[in-house]
């Protein structure tokens, strides 16, 4: 988003306008115009420049258009939350479930530490916060999905098959000239070079679901552990700029973590939305499903 856009949104906000539309009127009725107006007109733009250029508000911004952005998207996001859930063994959605649980919970303690009458109550968490948590636990999840499609998709994949079966038609198609003016074995000879090709595909693929089966797995840890100290330095660390900071840290160093989600989804099955985040907080989705 541009700087343009946050200054506009700062100067329509209502309040905005309405204080500004007064403050003019009131210049008007005064009789000296020319004086009080240009006073109004300098403190709007000193208003309006310094709220555009607040890093605070302009998250403000972006959360809300996101907002309102994902209304299109929000099924379709939905539709993959509920194929991951189904998917996935219980051992799996319950450490999903025991992560997400445990923000909630920290985030219960950093309320009663504030205010113990509200303990009790559902523990809002700032809305920047809870996009960029619910973000870094739909990654988690994703992750954990990744990893039980690659467990599946290697189990049914024998490379030692895949080879025979590519060495196989590679010697039928050494048999066949590559000048032959035959019409009928010209189309056999493009159909088996068409068939090597496809074998070197799968083998391409085994081998980088082999190769990022471990990773995978390491990055579920290491997102887990993120996600722990995330969540508990909110209980220490009573400022949310910091704590959003962090979050979007750990979220920016996940970016090749999920350019390799990606690139695996001839395992997965699924085209994981970049933009769309289902909300993983507040919602019972998953325990419902379950």
């Amino acid at each position: 988003m541009t700087l343009g856009k946050y200054l506009q949104s700062a100067f329509l906000n209502r309040w905005n306008l309405l204080f500004f539309g007064g403050a003019s009127v009131f210049a008007y009725l005064t009789g000296k115009p020319e004086f009080f107006l240009p006073l109004v007109l300098a403190g709007e733009i000193a208003y309006v420049g310094l709220l555009g250029t607040h890093p605070k508000y302009q998250r403000y911004v972006e959360a809300q258009e996101a907002k309102v952005t994902r209304g299109d998207g929000f099924q379709s996001a939905e539709q993959i939350l509920q194929q991951i859930v189904k998917s996935l063994p219980s051992a799996a959605l319950q450490r999903f479930e025991a992560l997400r649980d445990r923000c909630l919970e920290l985030r219960r303690l950093s309320v009663a530490m504030k205010d113990p009458v509200q303990a009790t109550s559902p523990p809002p968490l700032e809305s920047l916060q809870l996009q960029g948590l619910d973000r870094l636990l739909w990654i988690f999840l994703r992750l954990l999905y990744t990893q039980h499609s690659l467990g599946k998709f290697l189990e049914k994949t024998s490379m030692d098959q895949v080879r025979k079966e590519a060495d196989r038609i590679d010697g039928r198609l050494k048999s066949i000239p590559a000048d032959i003016q035959d019409p009928h074995m010209h189309k056999v000879r493009k159909a088996l070079e068409d068939n090597v090709e496809t074998c070197k595909v799968r083998l391409g693929n085994f081998e980088k679901a082999r190769d990022n089966a471990e990773l995978v797995g390491l990055e579920i840890d290491r997102l887990e552990s993120k996600i722990r100290s995330l969540s508990e330095l909110g209980v220490n660390r009573q400022e949310p700029d910091f704590i959003s900071g962090q979050v979007d840290q750990v979220a920016s160093s996940m970016m090749s973590t999920e350019k390799t989600m990606t690139d695996l989804r001839f395992a997965t099955g699924i085209e994981m939305l970049d933009e769309h985040v289902p909300e993983l907080l507040r919602s019972q989705t998953i325990k419902a499903t379950q």
